[in-house]
């Protein structure tokens, strides 16, 4: 801490990562954190208040969370979701996906349905990374195709730089950012989120029930909260309460940013979507493409931060178009509809999603 005396009186500070930020605004970051959060809770208490909030009987017969999944045939494509779900945030693309690959969906380590790290490790990304590392060696895989999703996309260039990756594609990977001060807010709120699910978790898979709530509950990772499927954001309610890795991850994101990957060893796709709420793009896209000078990027209309759910169509070609250009022309002997790596992409809503630097 650093303080300073002036006729107005003593000002501190804190230093965090490499600037210096305000008691008062740390304490303003974490009231505006707390604020959105209390006021979710408020809303979910006056639905419940107002109308119903008996859960009906399918609810209670959701599939428990598992390590992953696997299905399809043809060159293995690895999966990797984002912080505190789990592989069912893939469910929407997986028809297509399985058409053309061998799809490894795994949970990551000390996520809900997956095994914990161990008591002698310390949570961190390379101890996700050793995780999936060591599954791709159970399973005698040497080079995988990987599509990863914010923290799932980390992982992914992580491990490209061990030399595991055939292919990459990025969904607003996380792992770089613009100033440590909006690190720290970002990370703050998802840490009262968490909080808040691990509090109220029943009441807020009430509010799934409905696309209303569904929106009031997941607008900042989705662009169209109401096409997700009530089931499966229930579940994500559930894992985050099941996820023992998420709180120090958290502490990690913050500390640890990704270091510069120039040579990663094959073709890297970077998409961002123009209305992604939680990582937008020019506090935290650029400095994720400025550690990827060799990344292609891809602008998406019309999906949030996790857009399987927004529109499955346009994330499975996007993953398509990459692997097919490693695989050849064809994947599996049929035709992949879609443009090619390095070129213009089509956007969800029927623009152009670029295919710029």
């Amino acid at each position: 801490m650093v303080c300073s005396r002036s006729r107005r009186g003593t000002r501190c500070t804190e230093r965090v990562g490499d600037q210096l930020v305000s008691r008062r605004t740390t304490l303003l970051l974490g009231a505006g954190a707390v604020g959105a959060g209390l006021g979710a809770v408020a809303v979910s208490r006056a639905r419940s208040r107002a109308e119903d909030t008996s859960m009906p009987e399918w609810a209670e017969h959701i599939e428990p969370d598992t390590e992953g999944h696997r299905g399809g045939s043809g060159t293995p494509l690895l999966l990797l979701h984002g912080i505190s779900v789990t592989w069912r945030s893939w469910r929407p693309v997986l028809p297509k996906l399985e058409a053309h690959h061998d799809v490894i969906a795994p949970t990551l380590l000390g996520h809900s349905g997956a095994p914990p790290l161990g008591e002698e490790v310390t949570p961190s990304l390379d101890a996700l990374v050793d995780g999936v590392e060591a599954e791709l060696d159970r399973l005698g895989l040497d080079t995988v195709h990987v599509a990863g999703n914010s923290l799932g996309g980390w992982v992914a260039i992580e491990l490209a730089r061990r030399g595991r990756a055939r292919s990459l594609t990025l969904f607003s990977p996380a792992g770089a950012f613009q100033s440590n001060l909006r690190i720290v807010s970002l990370t703050t709120g998802i840490r009262v989120g968490v909080e808040l699910m691990d509090a109220l978790g029943p009441r807020m898979e009430r509010l799934a029930l409905t696309p209303r709530g569904r929106k009031l509950l997941a607008s900042a990772q989705f662009a169209h909260p109401e096409r997700v499927d009530p089931a499966e954001l229930i579940a994500d309610i559930r894992a985050i309460r099941h996820s023992p890795v998420v709180r120090p991850l958290l502490s990690v994101i913050a500390r640890e940013p990704m270091t510069p990957l120039t040579r990663p060893g094959c073709p890297v796709r970077v998409v961002w979507p123009h209305q992604d709420k939680m990582l937008p793009f020019a506090h935290y896209g650029e400095p994720v493409l400025e550690r990827l000078p060799t990344a292609e990027l891809v602008r998406l209309d019309d999906v949030g931060h996790v857009p399987m759910s927004d529109d499955p169509e346009a994330v499975s070609r996007l993953i398509l178009e990459v692997t097919r250009s490693v695989d050849g022309s064809s994947v599996n002997g049929s035709s992949v509809d879609g443009g090619s790596v390095g070129g213009s992409s089509v956007g969800a809503d029927g623009g152009q999603a670029g295919g710029t630097r």
